[in-house]
């Protein structure tokens, strides 16, 4: 019984702790679940909160900015005529909601967006769906991750942030602001204004922007010309468009029927929402897709050579006023329909271009035939040569021509005239700016000092030598004048006068003042004495000079002094009509006007009947230039300017090869045409003297102030030179003591002799020498020029020489020089000079 009675005890125990522990895990299961709730409200609250913060951030919702399809821009010439579009990728044809067909509508919701016309903007049954699968696909590690984005998020994307960076729009703030504006969005806009709207908005690969272009790309057909098949191919192309682009080509080119997987899921999605029947369904996943390509894409801008330098300069200008991204610069061209002002004149840039192209001419002869006649010692003009111009209003720096190369101008094409990537050295075009400018404006020269024109000591020679070969520059043709003037050498483009003055001036100051002028010299170039006074620089990416920058060099020369810049349009005017931009000139003073104005008129010189380029003329018009060629002839130059207007033109090839049959007065040639049309209309005018300009009456052959003038010696004539106020000092001879009048006969090898008693009286003549103690000034083929020694043999006594008094003073133009000229024309200096070492 007391066993009993202790049996009976126990269990009354057992049960009250079971109790006691099932009332303890109750307690502690609700205070993780209220913790739980808590925590979720808190995240809940917390969370919204930060959604409507956020959200608040997001853009406004601009229906002109939703319901505004993309326009490229556009060009106008210097007359405002529209000239040219933006070149862009993307092509839109806009086609109205009802004009879509109701198929390729639904082909569009059922792949992209199924509860389209259910939800408010957010499909939150997908949003939960992906939110859930990219969190298990972030634990895994698969990263499959989907997106949930509605046609209206889509749409917004699309409008607001489809330029951001890929990060961003996939950040959790822009996703939270899309999904706002989209919920703005549909408060807004109408079902089918939102899917309209989308439809002509969304990419699909290639140059197709919008159903109605895409349908014309992959198959040259209307929109209601297109089959079940067709419609559901131009809706999988949402999700991937470069991809399906890309196999849709690969198939058309290979000339293959194409299966497209993406295609048969957009079938079966409308199988399954009953927008197709079974019977169409069987019938369009059979047959493969054949595409009938049609590129639809414009392949290049109408004025190539021209618009793309402008599309630079805008595209520069922007990024620089408004702090915009090349992107964004991009976005505004090829979207934003803004109407830009160009300089161009298209009549100009028509006829330059015809004259580089070899167009028949109105003296129906071929422009390069006529330029470049061929004959018995030539050889066949090579076919590839290439050519390049440009022409500037070097006053305003408005350019009114560029053309960039012969022949078809395609897109991006290689813009030999204006793109910074093409560079060329110049030759003796350079020698304006790195020889005679610095000798002019440091005072070392005057325009008449006199530099020997002879071969180089060899203490010259051994200072600029390399590698203990000497440096022996040699005259194109090799002929040496002995002393001559700083401005007969630019005349005959003398090299070892150019060599003698950067010597005196120095390599460093030489450099300077072409970089000043816009020549791009490389550090190493500037060490070299052929690079400085020949111009012969090595070809390189960043060395040298192309038409455009020395247009705007020479220009200076008539510009007192000032290099203006480059300007290749005046204005940028907004979709709404307002000015975003006014373009305006910069100029730089590099030089004195002086000095502008002595060299300006020294240019003259190479232009003149005995100088390198005297088919640079044209009519009665004022023109100033110089010629240029480097190394073994690879690049053939004529750069100058008239009162109006400055021009360079480049011949050459594009490998840099050996330019056969002819020389840089070939470029001086088409200069004149161009020019000839450029300065059609304008008045012949001259550039106008500054203050602080001196003229003095000079002799040619010693560079000496004259006072008693002038002599005429077979065609040298006295002549008023331009110098520097406090330049010039008084004059060492004066003509009394320089020349002499002789009584003289010629015999029969053509040599005078002095007249004697028993001459022939009817063979003496009167003639001007110079007297012997001057011999020191003249070359080797002026000798004649000398007073005769010996007298006419003949039986009799002498009579001694008279001396006659000069011919009264002549005031005649600074550097006229041409009155019966005995010299030759010579071709342009540079020309077989020895490289750079």
């Amino acid at each position: 019984m007391k066993d009993n009675n202790k049996k009976n005890v126990n269990p009354a125990p057992t049960k009250g702790k079971s109790l006691k522990k099932r009332n303890r895990k109750k307690r502690v299961l609700k205070i993780v679940l209220i913790s739980f709730l808590i925590f979720f409200a808190a995240v809940f609250i917390i969370g919204g909160a930060i959604f409507l913060g956020i959200a608040k951030t997001a853009p406004d919702v601009d229906l002109k900015v939703i319901c505004t399809f993309n326009e490229p821009s556009k060009f106008y010439d210097d007359k405002g005529v529209l000239i040219d579009e933006y070149l862009t990728t993307e092509q839109r044809e806009p086609v109205s909601y009802n004009n879509i067909p109701k198929l390729l509508r639904e082909s569009f919701i059922a792949i992209e967006d199924e509860r389209f016309e259910s939800h408010n903007g957010i499909d939150f049954k997908r949003l939960i769906g992906a939110t859930i699968g990219n969190v298990k696909s972030l634990v895994t590690g698969k990263k499959n991750f989907t997106g949930a984005s509605t046609i209206t998020q889509q749409l917004i994307k699309q409008k607001y942030f489809l330029q951001s960076s890929l990060d961003d729009r996939l950040s959790f703030t822009r996703k939270i602001q899309e999904m706002s504006m989209a919920v703005e969005l549909e408060k807004k806009l109408s079902k089918e204004k939102i899917l309209e709207t989308y439809m002509n908005t969304i990419f699909l690969g290639g140059s197709a922007y919008g159903v109605k272009s895409a349908a014309r790309q992959y198959f040259n057909k209307d929109l209601d010309q297109l089959t079940v098949t067709e419609c559901a191919f131009l809706a999988s192309c949402a999700q991937s468009p470069t991809v399906s682009f890309g196999a849709a080509k690969y198939a058309y080119d290979k000339k293959e029927l194409h299966e497209s997987p993406r295609t048969k899921i957009v079938l079966k999605k409308l199988l399954e929402k009953g927008k197709i029947t079974q019977e169409q369904y069987d019938k369009a996943i059979v047959p493969q897709l054949s595409y009938s390509f049609k590129d639809t894409l414009r392949s290049k801008m109408k004025y190539e050579w021209f618009s793309r330098p402008v599309i630079e300069q805008v595209s520069a200008d922007l990024k620089k006023r408004y702090n915009y991204t090349d992107l964004e610069v991009h976005g505004l061209l090829a979207n934003g329909g803004l109407k830009i002002y160009t300089t161009m004149n298209t009549k100009l840039q028509n006829k330059t271009q015809e004259i580089i192209d070899d167009k028949k001419t109105e003296d129906k002869k071929s422009a390069w035939q006529y330029l470049f006649p061929r004959t018995s010692n030539l050889e066949p003009l090579q076919e590839n040569l290439q050519a390049s111009a440009t022409v500037m209003d070097y006053h305003t720096g408005e350019v009114k021509a560029i053309v960039g190369g012969r022949g078809e101008q395609n897109a991006l094409s290689y813009n030999r005239a204006a793109s910074e990537s093409f560079l060329r050295p110049p030759g003796s075009a350079l020698k304006p700016f790195a020889v005679y400018t610095p000798a002019i404006d440091t005072k070392k020269f005057t325009a008449a000092s006199m530099v020997e024109d002879e071969p180089l000591s060899t203490e010259l020679q051994t200072k600029y030598g390399s590698d203990g070969t000497p440096y022996n520059p040699k005259n194109s043709p090799n002929t040496y004048d002995g002393m001559i003037t700083l401005r007969n050498a630019l005349k005959k483009s003398s090299n070892v006068v150019a060599v003698r003055v950067v010597d005196e001036v120095g390599l460093s100051t030489s450099s300077k003042y072409a970089e000043k002028f816009g020549i791009q010299i490389d550090p190493d170039d500037k060490k070299y004495i052929s690079s400085m006074a020949l111009g012969q620089l090595d070809t390189g990416s960043r060395n040298g000079t192309n038409p455009l920058t020395l247009s705007a060099a020479y220009g200076a020369f008539g510009n007192n002094g000032k290099v203006t810049s480059p300007v290749l349009y005046t204005k940028i005017v907004s979709r709404e009509g307002s000015v975003l931009f006014e373009n305006k000139a910069e100029s730089r003073q590099v030089i004195s006007p002086q000095t502008a104005f002595i060299v300006y008129d020294m240019l003259k010189e190479p232009v003149s009947s005995s100088g390198t380029g005297p088919s640079a003329n044209f009519g009665s018009m004022e023109v100033r230039g110089k010629t240029g060629t480097s190394s073994d002839q690879k690049n053939l130059w004529f750069a100058g300017l008239t009162p109006h207007y400055s021009c360079a033109v480049w011949v050459g090839n594009d490998d840099a090869t050996v330019i056969k049959g002819m020389g840089s007065n070939t470029a001086a040639k088409i200069w004149a045409k161009i020019m000839k049309e450029a300065n059609a209309g304008k008045d012949n005018i001259s550039v106008k003297m500054p203050k602080g300009v001196v003229v003095k009456k000079v002799s040619p052959l010693s560079g000496n102030f004259i006072k008693d003038l002038p002599i005429i010696i077979k065609g040298y004539k006295i002549y008023n030179e331009y110098f520097l106020d406090n330049t010039y000092s008084e004059p060492e001879n004066t003509s009394e003591e320089m020349y002499v009048k002789l009584k003289v006969v010629k015999n029969s090898n053509g040599t005078y002799l002095l007249a004697t008693d028993k001459s022939d009286p009817g063979k003496i003549e009167e003639k001007t020498f110079i007297k012997q103690q001057y011999a020191h000034l003249l070359g080797d083929n002026d000798k004649s020029l000398l007073e005769p020694t010996e007298y006419d043999t003949g039986v009799g006594t002498n009579i001694p020489p008279d001396i006659l008094e000069p011919e009264n003073p002549d005031d005649t133009v600074p550097g006229d020089n041409d009155v019966k000229p005995t010299k030759p024309n010579l071709p342009d200096s540079s020309v077989n000079n020895s490289p750079s070492p």
